[in-house]
């Protein structure tokens, strides 16, 4: 290709490589002494190579939709616009020209100015106008330009339309071939195309031949560029009032914007500046994204003031702590998302269930997809050890506390714990929650240790000792007692009910008497006057009832619907006919009796006693206002964001324990409900004789939260050892004992140990594991008085850690395994259940052996033989039902590996093969699967590529909310895959680092060669 067409190439579009050239005959940048052909290709190299080293600023792209002339000064036709400069280029290459009539032949006019007319078109202009449009704007999003220097680049003043226009004129002539051999006197239109390859700066005058041929040239050429200008003057306005594809170009133009917007972020949030940018160091998109998505216009005055704390933009640790409802996950959402996307790195937050995980991944699943980055779920089954390392899009991971463990102890393992920029706490008063606690400040422990720059920020709404856990974390601390809703809190004793007021004498103050008439029947049903409370708030708002136990939960809703009036069983009621449907279809055709009976009032049960699948569904019903009344266990106060206008405490206790101070402020924090509630209600019902004890719980602070690492001995402080030892955190006595003192528990080892110190404590437990052939000791002796103990992780021991087995229970998980693979039978699935079934269920389990005599004999003789092959015979199972006692990351286990893949897939999700990939995306449960699947949403691929509004039409009592959730979780797991599959490709095609050298190599085998010859 021509230097002289490249140019204009590189003028108009730097992407755009396949555009006719304007043929050899142009590429005279400047009139020189004759050169060469070799020299003047040299010379155009190396002016190219010049060019390619500089750099060339963008234009701001301008729109303007007025109806008036829009060309500014290049709609003026005096001699500084620019079709003046085609004019004077014009008049130059016609004196130019006369030096080269020996070496060219041109058309004659009237065919050239007919083909002018014909390739004048507006339509022609337009579409390449259209076209440049979208390659710059190409551009502009890439960053990638190819430098032209002012002055040296052909055309470089005139507008990229015209370089279009001549282009297009070039086409023409070059369609005429070799038939055009013949020159008139005249000028064509060609000579003017030729002249415009001259720079306007850089031409040298030279002297014609023949001054009275070219007079009678400009005199026949000026009727024609009238008419040129005019061609181009209409085609112009018509180029400007032309449509443009509006979706690409302003798609393009807010990826643009959003790219732009994140590199000043990125410049903000490393200077010292205290500009904030436009949203909290964020593109003003995410700002939209909170408007469209959750509605959210404006912060409150708290989260403003924490966001703009000098010490969250210093990036310190920080711990906060709020009401229930307060807003607490927006500040750490903003937060999780500067991290990601200005500063560029990964961020895990942690959160207690499962439930919780997978309506947060609903939320932020549309923030990946339109700000870049990735949203992964560690949860259940869920979740890659180590996760995938990202090439360019960065990672938010979501992780139940178990999960985040394992994530952290991988990220550790491979190196890349500095790629953690953040890690995001909720409720981190679990800390000091049994062995869930130990795991949780095992977790932070490591990555205070291990990563220096990792961020930490933890939030609560129920937080009492917080200096304990600011030295921990080496945390600031901020508080606030907003709640965008006021609470009002009541007591009710027999049938009156009291409010609660800390200034007054009692603490309470009287409020109002129930007024609701009772029949005898009722009383005697109700009396605690439940159906009275309730009935003053549904259908029209929600409500929750906390329960002391699971069976009172039933009992509960079950009483209340029979009391209520027929006028219930319409509110909504297409939409309950559909829950009791989908329920169905999950149980595969069972339904709970109660819930039969209850969910045509609107009202339900919700505790742990469900499966995961239905929880979700009755979750979901009540989120949108089909159910309008839960009767609940405590464990839904820290569980999934369901908020009622009134909550009502059947009763101050959990089970048989008297209520926590902690347990009250969650469950209380319930009411009211922000945007829809100005004020909500909690009501506490209490017996005479409970009176004293409730006073004191309204009154008395928040109980404090202490460490459970030594107090969860196999799941806390040996399984952390274990894990240190074999990730090489810390491998001897000393390092050990140092990092237990950066521990939680060595916070607090003042308060907590009376007996032994932490010193003796650190000993005795790596003894045990020693013992246990989980840890091999060496004693090192530095010199004659002073020695060392180091130690290694054993196999056995790697393996437990690895796969976060109860250190109880792992030596009787080895010897099962062992056993198994003796005689693994695989005709059925029970041998491999049986394997997998945890230990510490068996304490659980109180059988009925006459039920399990029963199932035992409906087994298949296969399954039998696997029942006497582990022991447990049918003179066995005959014995216990009549009441008669009776005595009682291994290579070896890779079979299991390939074996339990699959298994796990069917335990996790319990339907077809067919259903598994719809169910791995958040949100679609086996109900909704089967209508999925029936509608030909049969893959990921096809969710993800769904249209919502049709998804509308397609599914029955599908919400455009939950449609939007599910389109975007799908899209979000395809780009997983797809990531991970490029990074797979990526990973095949790396050349080996440890490859010989092939230089060596042949080398090698020279001398090799050498070697023979002598030796023959």
């Amino acid at each position: 290709m021509d230097e002289g067409g490249s140019r204009i190439r590189r003028r108009v579009s730097v992407r755009k490589r396949n555009r006719p050239s304007l043929g050899s005959i142009f590429a005279f940048p400047t009139v020189a002494p004759l050169k060469t052909g070799d020299e003047q290709e040299e010379e155009e190299e190396v002016e190219a190579g010049s060019r390619r080293r500089k750099t060339v600023g963008l234009q701001p792209v301008e729109h303007n939709d007025s109806e008036e002339d829009m060309f500014g000064d290049y709609d003026s036709f005096t001699e500084n616009s620019f079709l003046a400069q085609v004019n004077d280029l014009e008049q130059k290459y016609i004196l130019l020209s006369e030096q080269r009539k020996h070496a060219m032949d041109f058309a004659t006019e009237d065919f050239c100015s007919e083909s002018i007319k014909n390739k004048l078109s507006v339509t022609t202009v337009s579409n390449f106008t259209e076209h440049k449009t979208d390659e710059h704007t190409e551009n502009l999003r890439e960053h990638k330009d190819v430098p032209v220097e002012p002055g040296t680049d052909v055309l470089y003043d005139l507008p990229s339309s015209q370089v279009l226009y001549f282009e297009n004129l070039q086409n023409s002539s070059n369609d005429l071939g070799d038939q055009l051999t013949k020159e008139r006197n005249g000028s064509s239109s060609f000579p003017n195309t030729v002249s415009e390859e001259l720079p306007h700066n850089c031409v040298k005058q030279l002297q014609p031949n023949d001054e009275s041929s070219s007079k009678v040239r400009n005199n026949s050429d000026t009727s024609r560029r009238k008419s040129i200008k005019d061609h181009l003057k209409s085609t112009m306005t018509g180029n400007a009032k032309a449509q443009t594809p509006i979706f690409s170009r302003s798609k393009q133009l807010k990826e643009t914007l959003l790219s732009e917007e994140i590199n000043v972020a990125k410049k903000t949030i490393e200077s010292s500046s205290d500009d904030l940018g436009p949203f909290y160091s964020l593109p003003s998109k995410v700002r939209d994204l909170y408007v469209q998505f959750k509605g959210i216009e404006k912060l409150y005055e708290w989260q403003h003031t924490c966001l703009t704390l000098s010490s969250v933009q210093e990036r310190k640790n920080l711990i906060y702590s709020l009401p229930t409802s307060g807003g607490k996950t927006l500040v750490a959402e903003i937060l999780m998302l500067q991290e990601l996307l200005c500063r560029r790195k990964d961020v895990l937050m942690i959160l207690p269930y499962v439930a919780i995980v997978q309506e947060k991944i609903s939320g932020l699943s549309s923030f990946g997809i339109e700000l870049g980055f990735f949203v992964e779920e560690y949860a259940g089954s869920k979740g890659r050890f180590p996760p995938i390392k990202r090439r360019e899009k960065k990672s938010l991971y979501i992780a139940t506390i178990e999960k985040g463990h394992s994530l952290v102890n991988s990220l550790i393992e491979t190196g890349r714990i500095d790629s953690l920029g953040m890690v995001v706490v909720d409720e981190l008063h679990m800390i000091g929650e049994g062995s869930r606690g130990a795991t949780l400040e095992m977790t932070l422990a490591k990555i205070l240790y291990t990563s220096k720059t990792t961020q930490i920020i933890g939030m609560s709404a129920t937080l009492n000792n917080v200096e304990d856990l600011q030295d921990f974390l080496q945390a600031e601390y901020y508080t606030s007692q907003f709640r965008p809703v006021e609470l009002k809190e009541y007591l009710k004793i027999n049938d009156t009910i009291y409010e609660v007021d800390s200034k007054a004498e009692k603490g309470m103050t009287f409020s109002r008497l129930l007024s609701y008439k009772y029949s005898d029947t009722l009383k005697k049903m109700d009396p605690d006057h439940l159906v009275a409370l309730v009935t003053e708030v549904i259908p029209n708002y929600s409500c929750l009832v906390f329960c002391p136990s699971k069976k009172n939960c039933e009992n509960v809703a079950e009483m209340i619907c029979k009391f209520l009036s027929k006028e219930y069983l319409k509110h909504r009621e297409k939409e309950k006919c559909e829950v009791i449907k989908n329920l169905r279809n999950i149980s595969s055709g069972n339904l709970c009796p109660v819930l039969k009976r209850t969910i045509p009032f609107g009202v339900a049960y919700h505790h742990s006693g469900l499966t995961s699948d239905e929880r979700r569904l009755l979750e979901e019903a009540y989120s949108t206002g089909t159910l309008c009344l839960l009767t609940c266990t405590s464990t839904l106060a820290a569980g999934v964001n369901l908020p009622a206008r009134r909550v009502i405490l059947r009763a101050p206790y959990v089970a048989k324990e008297f209520l926590k101070r902690n347990q009250y402020k969650q469950m209380i924090g319930r009411a009211g409900r922000a945007g829809i509630d100005s004020t909500g209600e909690s009501i506490l019902i209490l017996q005479e004789k409970d009176k004293q004890q409730v006073l004191e719980l309204i009154s008395r602070p928040l109980e404090n939260c202490y460490s459970h690492l030594v107090q969860e001995f196999t799941k806390g402080i040996q399984t952390l050892f274990l894990s240190l030892i074999g990730l090489k955190i810390a491998t001897n006595l000393g390092d050990i004992y140092h990092f237990m003192n950066g521990t939680f528990f060595g916070v607090q080892q003042k308060t907590l140990l009376k007996e032994k110190s932490l010193w003796e404590i650190t000993v005795e437990s790596l003894g045990y594991l020693t013992e246990k052939g989980l840890l091999q000791k060496d004693t090192v002796y530095l010199s004659e008085e002073e020695s060392q103990c180091n130690f290694h992780i054993t196999k056995l021991g790697r393996a437990s850690f690895k796969g976060t087995i109860d250190l109880a229970y792992c030596d009787i998980l080895y010897r099962d395994l062992k056993k198994g693979l003796e005689g693994l039978v695989l005709e059925s699935l029970l041998h491999l259940i049986y394997l997998t079934t945890p230990y510490d269920l068996v304490s659980q389990c109180d059988p009925d052996w006459m039920i399990y005599f029963r199932q035992f004999s409906q087994l298949s003789p296969a399954e039998q033989n696997v029942a006497a092959l582990l022991g447990v015979s049918e003179s066995f199972i005959g014995k216990k039902a009549s009441g008669q006692a009776v005595r009682k990351e291994l290579e070896e286990f890779w079979v299991y590996r390939a074996l339990l893949v699959e298994l796990t897939k069917k335990l996790t999700y319990c339907v077809k093969a067919e259903l598994i990939p719809l169910m791995e995306v958040t949100g679609v449960l086996e109900g909704r699967a089967k209508q999925l699947y029936n509608a030909g949403y049969k893959s990921l691929i096809h969710l993800a590529n769904a249209n919502p509004e049709v998804l509308i039409r397609t599914i029955d009592h599908l919400s455009r909310r939950q449609a939007k959730q599910i389109v975007s979780s799908a899209k979000m797991l395809l780009h997983e895959k797809a990531e991970a599959l490029q990074e797979e490709v990526e990973e095949l095609l790396r050349l080996p680092s440890d490859l010989p050298d092939v230089e060596a190599s042949s080398s090698e085998k020279g001398m090799k060669l050498s070697d023979a010859h002598f030796q023959i």
